[in-house]
């Protein structure tokens, strides 16, 4: 039997994730703004992070520069999808990854709105492989382009999302 052709408000081949944020007051001063952010992030695997507000929004001590903030886990999760979508490109293509390391960089901006938002994240992989079949300049700038072509999270956001992929003569 043939599939049927999708519609807009098709749910086939959908998926559910999920997180729980707990945060409690204990005995802060809420109502005159003196209360901690620092909160538990809890993911459907069973991971938890500690997460907090940016200390550059919010200052310290009601931020917590040692936990997560929503703008590092934003660059995390573009950073984090271009990564596994380049490592499941590059092991189709025969090329052998030994290592992935990208220093992710997010700067949040005004828009001509006058709202703060996440304006621009560069990514900046470097990749190791080994092997006799290794990728030339051209066919890695390739790997990296359809990698972000296929990131769900960079096709979920309004981001300039930037990849600057760092070539060293062993990556080429």
């Amino acid at each position: 039997m043939l599939d049927k052709p999708r519609t807009a408000g098709d749910t086939r081949g959908m998926h559910h994730y999920t997180a729980q944020i707990t945060w409690q007051r204990g005995s802060q001063d809420f109502t005159g703004n003196r209360y901690s952010r620092r909160h538990l992030i809890r993911f459907d695997g069973g991971a938890e992070l500690p997460g907090s507000s940016s200390p550059h929004v919010v200052p310290v001590p009601f931020s917590d520069p040692s936990a997560v903030d929503p703008e590092e886990t934003f660059v995390a999760s573009l950073s984090s999808c271009h990564m596994l979508w380049f490592l499941s490109l590059a092991a189709k293509a025969g090329f052998c990854v030994d290592s992935y390391t990208d220093q992710a960089e997010g700067v949040m901006a005004r828009k001509a709105a006058g709202k703060m938002a996440m304006t621009v994240v560069t990514l900046r992989p470097q990749v190791a492989f080994s092997g006799d079949k290794r990728p030339t300049s051209e066919q890695l700038h390739e790997l990296h382009h359809k990698a972000h072509e296929e990131c769900f999270i960079a096709n979920s956001v309004t981001t300039d999302v930037r990849c600057e992929p760092i070539v060293t003569p062993e990556a080429a």
